[in-house]
């Protein structure tokens, strides 16, 4: 529990920054100052443009690398500030699903000892691999009699992310993060994946932070949504207020952006966004949203909107919100 009774989170990440050097002694602002929480059993929706920064904050919740500043705290072990052996102890509670499922895995290596392979780097002995093994083979609808001796080659891109799946979770852990997990998938087995990671997470109380472009796959898995823009965040909300009524005018804009089914349904270029994602080098000052936002004030150029909850659970860094009250 924490000060006001209230249980704490699985994961907090606090005042998270990520910076790259880039040529001509500047820097990438990748991440800045990006602080949310995710509870037991929670899966936390993250979305936002190419670029905005969502991979860069994964890999730093992972220490694959660290963030520049700030702080992962798993169960309230700060994961940013311990290395060696210790951090290594504690990567059987956290893992990753990455993007491309076939770079994933070891194309030298059989699709059994790829998900052996986290065992073995913990120590379990040898006669015990080969049956957990199995068992994380059938836990994600594969038949390892069929599967296990199997290079990456030789299997699907549904199949390879399947075996992703079965080695993040072999070591039991309370924390995943997916990284596009189904964008280089066909879509009938994108929802064949998303089924198998929302069965998962019932059962073994996972919690969860899934990064996605696909707004309708963060609408099917989510309970909470966080949307991120230029190495910020400018939208915290529940999925169903988020996609009912979004506060932040990006968030608006992404929501409008998604192609309808009905050919018959005008093109409103109206709620398309104007312009390019300015760079992460030399964002714009005050609202990095301002040089493509339709409501941008004076304000907006010289002071830095921060979250603001406007609802119960829905936080919003904007001056002048489509939703509740101005700051």
């Amino acid at each position: 529990m924490n000060g006001s009774g209230k249980p704490m989170p699985l994961l907090r990440i606090e005042n998270i920054v990520v910076e790259f050097p880039a040529a001509q002694h500047r820097t990438v602002h990748a991440v800045s100052c990006v602080s949310f929480d995710i509870g037991a059993g929670e899966t936390v929706g993250l979305v936002g443009e190419s670029g905005c920064g969502k991979s860069s904050l994964a890999r730093a919740i992972m220490q694959s690398p660290p963030p520049t500043s700030g702080k992962v705290l798993l169960d309230g072990v700060d994961l940013a500030n311990i290395r060696g052996r210790e951090l290594r102890e504690q990567r059987s509670h956290f893992q990753m699903v990455f993007q491309d499922p076939v770079a994933s895995l070891n194309p030298v290596k059989s699709v059994g000892e790829s998900v052996e392979l986290p065992l073995r780097a913990m120590g379990v002995e040898k006669h015990a691999l080969y049956k957990l093994a199995r068992e994380a083979f059938t836990s994600v609808g594969l038949d390892p009699d069929q599967h296990y001796s199997r290079k990456p080659s030789g299997l699907s891109g549904g199949q390879c992310q399947r075996i992703c799946i079965a080695r993040a979770l072999i070591s039991n852990p309370q924390f995943l993060v997916c990284d596009e997990p189904v964008s280089s998938l066909d879509v009938s087995v994108q929802a064949q994946i998303i089924n198998l990671l929302h069965d998962l997470k019932e059962k073994r109380g996972l919690s969860m932070l899934f990064i996605s472009h696909d707004l309708a796959v963060v609408k099917n898995i989510s309970d909470r949504v966080a949307v991120m823009y230029l190495g910020r965040l400018c939208e915290v909300a529940p999925c169903a207020d988020f996609f009912n009524a979004p506060a932040h005018p990006y968030s608006q804009a992404l929501l409008a952006s998604v192609p309808h089914p009905d050919p018959r349904r005008p093109c409103s270029p109206g709620n398309m966004l104007a312009g390019e994602l300015p760079s992460a080098i030399n964002p714009p000052s005050g609202c990095r949203f301002r040089t493509r936002c339709s409501r941008v004030q004076g304000r907006c150029v010289i002071e830095q909107p921060e979250l603001r909850e406007i609802a119960k659970g829905h936080s919003v860094a904007c001056h002048f919100p489509l939703v509740g009250n101005e700051a």
